[in-house]
């Protein structure tokens, strides 16, 4: 016998998956996750964090300004569940933060915006070298708000919304790096063409005046083209 909740389930992860596969950006693909957290859960408010090289996570999209301000106050003290999910590449259950002991300042705070029930999943890409790419946050005003059956969806969802935000990112960054690329070459051939140098002499101009004003060179590149003059 089927179970129609399982079978409801499956043809809403189903279109999920075509609307990350039709997602434009990053920001359209994560505000799609987080929307779907809303409908597909029992929580009154999601959001997601990214991870960044500096081990500090960022704000990448909330249904609410409460989920913005509950992850600041974590990522200004290095504290709480959002960090230790994002460090432990698990998940976090806070049935009650009225109640709950491991991050008390923290806790009391988030008690005090109507916060009581807390579920932070990793978004974890890689099957042998995970790595975490960010952290879900789904949020209750109810205690004790989140039971097994939200379990299994949070982390089939953020299964999801790992491979689709990975992607991209990678996308993002393939695409920024084409731009970089473009904007050197149209740099280098303003240079070699007023100074008469090749290309290797134009590529060395650009590369020591990005070092010498600790510019990024897509940078200097750019005011070469706008200023027809470097920095």
């Amino acid at each position: 016998m089927i179970d129609p909740m399982s079978d409801m389930t499956a043809s809403a992860f189903a279109r999920l998956a075509l609307e990350l596969h039709d997602a434009a950006s990053v920001e359209e693909t994560v505000d799609a996750v987080v929307q779907f957290a809303l409908q597909a859960l029992n929580c009154t408010y999601a959001g997601v964090a990214f991870a960044t090289r500096g081990a500090r996570a960022q704000v990448a999209a909330v249904t609410d300004p409460v989920v913005a301000e509950i992850f600041e106050l974590q990522i200004g003290s290095q504290n709480g569940p959002l960090v230790e999910s994002l460090q432990s590449h698990a998940s976090v259950l806070i049935r009650d933060t009225g109640s709950d002991d491991r991050w008390p300042v923290w806790a009391a705070k988030v008690t005090a915006l109507n916060v009581r029930s807390v579920l932070d999943v990793p978004l974890v890409t890689g099957a042998e070298s995970r790595r975490a790419v960010g952290v879900l946050g789904l949020y209750s005003p109810d205690p004790d708000a989140f039971g097994p059956d939200d379990e299994a969806v949070a982390h089939i969802l953020a299964r999801h919304a790992s491979v689709a935000l990975a992607s991209a990112r990678h996308e993002a960054s393939l695409a920024q790096a084409i731009d970089a690329r473009k904007l050197v070459g149209q740099a280098m051939g303003i240079l070699m063409e007023r100074f008469d140098m090749d290309a290797d002499r134009a590529f060395a101009v650009l590369k020591r005046y990005s070092q010498d004003t600790n510019t990024k060179l897509r940078d200097v590149a750019q005011q070469l083209i706008d200023t027809r003059k470097l920095p």
